[in-house]
């Protein structure tokens, strides 16, 4: 995993700061797991636009990922590690042993030829997957289930992993990514090691027109609108803005948005960081 830095030989190359993609093995993906994924402009089903700054792009493929990998106990190959333009990390096809093909999302330093599996009683090896009550204390995980069955939703971003401090009866203490502590049921899957492309927080795109290819419009300031379009716009000069505000009149910040009363309360031991 690394990134490059490229001679100025034209204005948007001067600060553009790429990914050396040096861990991706194949160039096009695997015809069965992908799917086309279809833009809206932002726009809803009487073609009104509905939500703002989304356009062109580039055309995109989906690739299917496993966030569950309930296979247990067959063996798969990694056969490539996979450049997705739709996620922040890089994916790994493996072919298991029964033939079937799947995406994962590629840990930090799996390679090509590497055995990987899922089950109860499996090495906690990078890549391979098993529940929280079977992982020893002290290891770094990623892609975690909440609910067990349901598939991993936490740490799958790029360079994202979280660290398993205790387990006691039917709980397990994580520390998250955003610094917040909390418990998970030890009976949920988590993947050991950390997500790939750590350096994806290096990047920087260069030029206005790399980010109208991922398919983002300019976002116009509020302070920079008349005051019939956001609460903040107006005034001569400088002389505009005032509280920040949302364009519905909510405050924007120190404002707390969290549900007062949410489920997941009396499982968090500290909050993240603030």
């Amino acid at each position: 995993m690394g990134i490059k830095k490229l001679r100025p030989v034209t204005p948007g190359q001067r600060f553009r700061v790429a990914p050396a993609f040096t861990e991706v093995t194949a160039s096009k993906p695997e015809k069965s797991l992908v799917v086309t994924k279809k833009k809206s402009g932002g726009r809803n089903n009487k073609g009104r636009m509905t939500m703002r700054y989304i356009g062109g792009g580039h055309k995109q493929k989906v690739r299917v990922v496993d966030f569950k990998r309930n296979k247990f106990d067959v063996p798969a190959t990694v056969k490539s590690v996979e450049y997705d333009p739709t996620r922040s990390a890089r994916v790994a096809l493996l072919y298991y042993a029964d033939g079937a093909k799947s995406y994962i999302i590629a840990p930090e330093g799996i390679e090509v030829g590497q055995t990987v599996v899922s089950g109860e009683k499996v090495a906690p090896e990078v890549g391979n997957t098993m529940q929280l009550d079977n992982i020893p204390l002290g290891t770094i995980i990623h892609n975690i289930e909440l609910k067990p069955g349901k598939g991993g939703a936490m740490a799958r971003s790029a360079g994202s992993y979280a660290q398993l401090l205790a387990k006691e009866g039917k709980y397990a203490t994580l520390k998250l990514p955003s610094g917040e502590m909390r418990m998970v049921l030890v009976n949920c899957l988590a993947t050991i090691g950390t997500v790939s492309n750590s350096d994806h927080m290096n990047i920087n795109l260069g030029k206005a027109g790399r980010k109208r290819w991922m398919g983002r419009r300019p976002r116009v300031r509020g302070v920079a609108m008349n005051p019939v379009d956001h609460p903040m716009g107006g005034g001569e000069g400088r002389a505009s803005g005032g509280h920040p505000r949302s364009r519905n009149g909510l405050y924007a910040k120190g404002q707390k948005t969290r549900a007062s009363k949410k489920y997941s309360d009396k499982l968090i031991i500290s909050r993240r960081k603030k």
